[in-house]
């Protein structure tokens, strides 16, 4: 019982903090600091799980101890049976229950629940290229709607052919980076395309980035230092797309903190037909942009403590291969291979994010040496 005994001397400290913690959140004066208020919510939530956790974890210890107590005095037949089973249970659900709570005890991505922005550009292999990152971003909008998130697509170009050369969209819902941030990097597909006579296999690629969507008080912007054009957006929308100068781009100048080199951020959205919305989505992507600069350190860190690289934010790194002709998926990072490509492409690609999600937790786990 030693190790049980360590791990609830780690709890019972956070007992007291998950007390001070729901008090501070009705605090007038840290409501009004929507920063602090933000962060103390947060962590009120995460503090929760650990709590509860350690509430079942008290009583099935406690269920032990009685059951066993019980056994040593008990003489009935079927009362021992009863009380032998309800052991049983207990003892089974114990390191059940260690292992959650130290997963619930090593630090959680601080950007987990964050809504993202998702760009998808067609790499290497020309037409088959935006072919393929047009069958990402179906693969991946089916499994947004399985999620129940919405996306909203923000800009795109599209390739000669069909598919995308590059679009950009925003996906809102719960946990939506802690899932899709195993998407960043390049997808490597192999496969005849329909341009090719001869049969041939082609290998071509697009990049996936997964961007963690900027809060407000994340990112402080100068709006006054913000240029603003105005353009008529093209593609489909009857007469007014033409007429209405409904597009807006946004040009800000910002100084790097990686490099102190000052650049030049360009923005556009044609979203909507309606240009104050569009000036409030372009703010909200340059704002992203600047954050995920800024943050890219902070991953780069990660990237460089770890051996294997599960959810680094690492965008060159080939970290999937779809092959065609054998109905294949392979995910490099955990040496994952399944045959059911096309279910796979229909967006049934959760049981890839657990297994990434366990490899990444246990390597979280072995860093934390808890």
């Amino acid at each position: 019982m030693a190790d049980s005994n360590t791990l609830l001397d780690k709890l019972d400290g956070l007992v007291s903090r998950f007390e001070e913690v729901s008090t501070l959140i009705t605090d007038p004066s840290v409501i009004a600091d929507q920063k602090r208020y933000v962060k103390l919510t947060k962590e009120y939530k995460d503090l929760g799980k650990i709590v509860k956790a350690r509430k079942e974890y008290i009583g099935q210890l406690q269920n032990v101890a009685d059951a066993k107590e019980m056994l040593s005095i008990e003489d009935d037949a079927e009362t021992k049976d009863m009380l032998r089973q309800e052991l049983s249970e207990s003892e089974k659900r114990i390191p059940e229950l260690e292992e959650e709570i130290k997963l619930l005890l090593v630090p959680a991505d601080p950007e987990d629940d964050k809504n993202i922005v998702l760009e998808i550009r067609g790499g290497t292999g020309g037409d088959e290229a935006a072919l393929f990152a047009g069958d990402l971003f179906r693969m991946y909008s089916k499994f947004f709607e399985q999620k129940g998130w919405k996306m909203a697509v923000s800009s795109y170009s599209e390739g000669a052919v069909g598919g995308y050369k590059e679009i950009v969209c925003s996906v809102t819902g719960e946990g939506v980076y802690g899932i899709m941030k195993y998407e960043s990097g390049v997808h490597r597909v192999q496969r005849v395309p329909a341009t090719e006579t001869q049969g041939r296999v082609h290998t071509s690629a697009a990049t996936v980035a997964v961007l963690p969507e900027a809060e407000e008080f994340d990112v402080e912007i100068n709006e006054g230092a913000i240029k603003w054009d105005t353009f008529r957006s093209s593609g489909a929308g009857g007469q007014n797309v033409n007429k209405v100068e409904s597009g807006v781009r946004a040009r800000y100048m910002w100084r790097n903190p990686n490099t102190g080199i000052e650049e030049e951020i360009l923005v556009e959205c044609t979203e909507t037909r309606d240009q104050p919305k569009n000036k409030e989505r372009a703010l909200a992507r340059l704002r992203t942009f600047i954050y995920d600069k800024e943050h890219q350190k902070y991953l780069d860190d990660i990237a460089s403590k770890r051996k294997t690289m599960v959810s680094t934010g690492d965008r060159s790194a080939k970290i999937r291969t779809y092959n065609y002709p054998q109905g294949r998926i392979t995910d490099h990072r955990i040496g994952y291979t399944i045959y059911n490509l096309a279910s796979f492409m229909d967006g049934n690609i959760q049981d890839c994010i657990d297994h990434l999600i366990v490899a990444e937790n246990a390597e979280r786990l072995k860093e934390s040496e808890l």
